[in-house]
Order: structure tokens, then sequence, then C-alpha cells
């Protein structure tokens, strides 16, 4: 079974800031190709529903929210926080109708450590059902930091390819020496040989903890001896902690998928430096930097994509990707099967030239 440029569902993924989303307003995002719209009521409940209208197919998005129900433009008809709809304006008082009849799909969603995530199922069960289903899936967080922590520094960009050759170009790491060479982050142009041990970890792998043998000027801010480890889950999370005596840094990108061709990548920073605030509007440009140097390698990927040439996968350096696309096939393979996930990847040392 092939499970290239194929999304996955029945799992959570990365939505918005909750700081863009604020009480008594909605939002409206695209999400696996599906039109979503995302609301806090008054009281910071956040929910999320189909962005359309089962009376007429118009947008939610372009109606009314009054902090608690959702009144589509068109009719005036009312729905709540699940899509249930509750009011039909065009009824007389003698026209008897059940109202339980009409309702917009609605997703479940959780906010944690600042972020918005949605679970995005493969059928229209009810609201109930997903949100059990949901709850047997964990929520990536970043150990260390409570449940109410929040992102120090934000950076968000589109990607113009699918969520694969996104997450496939984010985990290379063959490719930093050619990239990302720059005085700030990699100057050196000459290829040393790099020795990683990985372990199998929730819906993914884990790069073991480890000492850096070549550090960065970034990583010389945050302390002496900084050791690191970094986690791949899916759909697309990775997570990179790097830690000293002092503080810890964990940047936590996530990768969106809005359409087949069109990639919501987002990258966060948490951190214990102190001077994380005063240095951000100094720093945020070199961030913007790296991943537009990623970016462009994916713009220029694309010209070559039209071709619809075969792609290449080598040991060792490309056998995070190769770990990738087994994690999805297995991920699919269990929800068609209705069984428990088993992680495919196993204990191993890996060696590349960087």
């Amino acid at each position: 079974m092939s499970i290239e440029n194929v999304f996955l569902n029945n799992i959570w993924y990365y939505a918005l800031l909750g700081e863009q989303l604020k009480r008594g307003k909605v939002l409206a995002k695209t999400i696996l190709n599906e039109p979503i719209l995302f609301g806090r009521t008054l009281d910071g409940e956040v929910f999320a529903l189909r962005d359309i209208c089962p009376h007429r197919a118009i947008p939610l998005s372009c109606g009314r929210f009054d902090g608690h129900e959702v009144e589509c433009s068109y009719h005036g008809w009312h729905f709540d926080r699940v899509g249930q709809c509750t009011k039909i304006p065009s009824l007389t008082d003698d026209q008897t109708l059940n109202l339980d009849l009409f309702r917009v799909k609605s997703y479940p969603v959780r906010e944690i450590q600042g972020n918005i995530w949605i679970y995005m199922p493969v059928n229209s069960s009810t609201y109930s059902e997903l949100e059990t289903r949901a709850a047997e899936l964990d929520i990536p967080e970043i150990l260390g930091f409570d449940k109410f922590a929040t992102p120090q520094a934000i950076q968000i960009m589109s990607f113009p390819c699918h969520i694969d050759h996104a997450v496939v170009g984010l985990m290379d790491p063959a490719h930093v020496p050619f990239v990302h060479r720059a005085w700030w982050w990699r100057a050196d142009p000459n290829l040393s040989e790099e020795v990683k041990a990985f372990d199998p970890s929730p819906y993914g792998f884990t790069m073991r903890r480890h000492q850096l043998l070549r550090s960065t000027f970034f990583y010389d801010l945050i302390g002496g001896n900084p050791e690191v480890e970094i986690s791949f889950r899916l759909p697309g999370v990775r997570i990179e902690t790097i830690t000293t005596k002092q503080h810890t840094v964990c940047n936590m990108t996530v990768i969106t998928p809005v359409s087949e061709n069109q990639t919501e990548v987002t990258t966060l920073f948490y951190t214990t430096l102190p001077w994380v605030k005063v240095l951000k509007p100094i720093l945020l440009p070199f961030v913007r930097t790296f991943l537009n140097q990623d970016r462009d390698m994916v713009v220029k990927q694309q010209i070559g994509l039209k071709s619809d040439p075969s792609l290449m996968l080598i040991k060792d350096a490309d056998t995070q990707a190769r770990w990738y696309y087994q994690l999805k096939a297995e991920f699919t393979r269990a929800n068609n099967e209705n069984r428990p996930f088993e992680n495919p990847v196993k204990e191993r040392i890996l060696r590349w030239r960087s």
C-alpha cells in the first residue's frame, strides 16, 4: 500500500496559537482540505465546526457569533459549539421540526501550552464518539514546562508542498552544510561523520540525548556544553530540546497540511532563558532566514516534481525519512484494522556525513 501523498486521519493536528483566538471571536482555517471554523466562547471554551451551513452551504464564518452560538448569514440558523442547530427563524409558531436532525460536523479540540490542537477524523461519527476516540491519543507536550506555559517566540511559514515533502525536508540530517551555510549557523563547509543513537518513541522515534561536538553561534548563547535530544512523531511534530547546566530551550516545529500542495510550518520556542524577550526582535529574523532556506529548497523541488520522477532514499542519511513513511503506513493499517498501533522503528545507530 502506497502512503505517499496521503493524509493521516484519526490523529491530532496542530491548528493555531491560542492567542490568535480571542474570547467571543471566530477564525476560519483550512486543514486537510476541510474548511473549519474555530471559535472561543465568552467563557473561554474553544470549539471547531465544519465551516459550512448544512442548509445552503454558506460558510458559517460569513455569519455572526455572539460568544455562545454561530448564526448563519443566509437564513439565521443558529448552531451551538458542538454543532447542534438550536434555532431556525423561518419556522412559524405552529410548525414543529426536530432540530436534532440538523447538525454541523464538530471536531474535538484541546488547548495545551498555548496551542490549539484539532482531532481530524476519517468519518462523521457523533461528537461524543469522536471525543472518546480522540481521548485515546495523547497530544504532544513540551516536557519540563507545565500545561499553562506559552511559547516565548513563534514563526509561522507557508510551504508550497505536500506535508510529506515538508516533513522529510525538515528532518533531513544531510542537507545542513549545504542549505544552511552561514556564519551564524554552519560556516565550516567541511563534513564530519555523525554517529547518533535512535530509539522508538510514541508514534515516532527519538535521537538520544547527546553532547554537541560542533557548536554554533546560537547554541553558544544558551551556555557551555549543550546537550541535544530530538524527537519526531506523527503526523508531523519535531521537538528539539537543548539543555545546559543553567537552561533549557525547546524548539517544537509542527507541520499542518492545508491542502495537497500547501503546508503550514509553525516553529515555537519554549525556554528558561531570561533574556529571550529582550533579544527576540534580533533573533527571530535569523530563525525566519533559517526556515526560508528550507522553504527555498521545497520551492525548487516542486519544479522537478512536475515531471513525476522516482525519488530515492539512501542509508543511513535517509533512514529517518524511511521511518516516517513506515510510521504512516502502520498508523493507516492499524486504523483500517481497528487495532493498536505497533511502532515499526527499532533501536538503531545511524551514521552519516554532515
